[in-house]
């Protein structure tokens, strides 16, 4: 637990609350899946069925959920992923053991002719190894718990997603096969690599998790050296299960660095490019930055003031190089708490106070746009929340104020293995 003070850790206890009754407010109880956004008639997305079991743990150690309770909706939850079809029709739940991005809440089957997603799939088993870790007492349940975490993991054909490439590929749709990109440059993918190489069944080699980083940019930006990515989701996604602190893969041995001062580092870049504000958005500062995925105003051009504003929808925001359209990702600030508690704590107090409109209910919007105080005075607040933006804070916060996320996958014997493969070593993993 860490020392805080008792205005911080009520106002932390406040947001992850908030963050953690998405997952029970947005979910189907039949078959576990949650929607992708809050609004009405989205869709499930598999990552946030993945921080959404991940949560379950969480809500019980922290008594907002029973254990039997949890354990049901998990049951449910893994009982659909592993019966659903797999198969190469246009309409079922996945393939090769991976699924669709995005299903339909109540049938589970494809929508939106989404890919089959190997990072969202990679996201959701990471929910699902967490309840395979956590629920291990000898009831039927939860017995069954782990049974079905290890079949779903096992049958993922790892293999087949390379596509005959180097690296794993990003996705696959029936109408067309492979997605004609993979993975170039550092992402969240560290995850993905890891399960692959795990696999008792199906493993990729570790040749396969060496190309990848050998596309990694490091960058020296505001005297900052670190492993480059834009936006912050990057640098969070794969922390949320892994605790990457003490421990370092090739790279990072030979740039004396390690993931988690890596974030951290990436981290601070953020506030100082809020603090310059280069291009003299609204709010911007020190006390007001977090530019990740997300919401935003919408694709268009807009007068305000003597300048012309050119905003976006969703899209992937990042720093320094863009894009960039004033838009904050308030989740952004919340999931940096583990790596630069000071400046997080901060920027909430700070939200919380200047930009009210912002977290009612404590409930935090994908993004927020001070610019648009030029057209509204209120700002702009996104509509609706995001399931992954939920997820990353529930969890985020979680391994903050107690580590459990991590407690939980040091435990759970694929990430050590899957993290050896990849040629990780010291700290925990000794």
């Amino acid at each position: 637990m860490k020392s805080l003070a008792p205005s911080d850790e009520d106002l932390l206890e406040r947001f992850q609350r908030a963050a953690f009754n998405y997952f029970l407010e947005h979910a189907n109880n039949e078959n576990g899946l949650v929607s992708d956004k809050s609004t009405p008639g989205a869709p499930a997305s598999i990552a946030a069925v993945g921080f959404g079991l991940s949560g379950y743990p969480i809500g019980v150690e922290r008594g907002w959920l029973t254990r039997d309770a949890a354990a049901r909706r998990t049951l449910a939850t893994l009982q659909f992923f592993w019966n659903s079809e797999q198969s190469e029709d246009p309409f079922a739940t996945g393939y090769k053991g991976f699924f669709y991005h995005f299903l339909d809440m109540k049938s589970g089957k494809r929508v939106w002719q989404s890919e089959l997603s190997m990072i969202d799939t990679a996201l959701l088993l990471a929910g699902i190894l967490v309840v395979g870790t956590y629920f291990d007492q000898d009831g039927a349940s939860e017995k069954e718990i782990r049974h079905l975490a290890d079949a779903i993991y096992t049958r993922v054909d790892w293999q087949w997603a390379r596509g005959a490439q180097e690296t794993l590929r990003q996705g696959w749709k029936p109408e067309a096969g492979f997605l004609h990109y993979g993975w170039e440059g550092y992402s969240e993918a560290i995850i993905l690599y890891v399960l692959g190489l795990a696999s008792p069944s199906h493993p990729i080699a570790a040749d396969c998790y060496a190309g990848w980083t050998s596309t990694y940019q490091w960058e020296n930006i505001y005297g900052q050296e670190f492993l480059y990515a834009g936006p912050l989701f990057i640098h969070h996604f794969s922390h949320a299960w892994i605790d990457f602190a003490g421990i370092q893969d090739p790279f990072m041995r030979e740039k004396n660095c390690d993931y988690f001062e890596n974030t951290k580092r990436a981290t601070f870049v953020q506030q100082e490019y809020a603090r310059r504000n280069p291009y003299e958005y609204e709010g911007y500062g020190e006390n007001c930055w977090g530019f990740s995925a997300g919401e935003g105003p919408g694709y268009r051009n807009i007068s305000i003031g003597s300048k012309t504003r050119q905003f976006f929808g969703y899209t992937a925001r990042g720093v320094p190089f863009g894009p960039d359209d004033g838009t904050i990702c308030p989740s952004a600030m919340l999931s940096s708490l583990p790596f630069a508690p000071d400046i997080s704590l901060a920027a909430l107090r700070h939200l919380s106070s200047r930009y009210p409109q912002v977290i009612a209910n404590y409930a935090l919007p994908s993004g927020f746009n001070p610019t648009f105080q030029g057209i509204d005075p209120t700002g702009l607040v996104t509509e609706g929340r995001l399931g992954l933006d939920q997820g990353i804070t529930l969890l985020m916060i979680e391994n903050f104020r107690s580590g459990l996320i991590w407690k939980l996958m040091r435990q759970c014997p694929t990430i050590a293995i899957g993290l050896s493969r990849a040629g990780f070593a010291g700290g925990w993993l000794k």
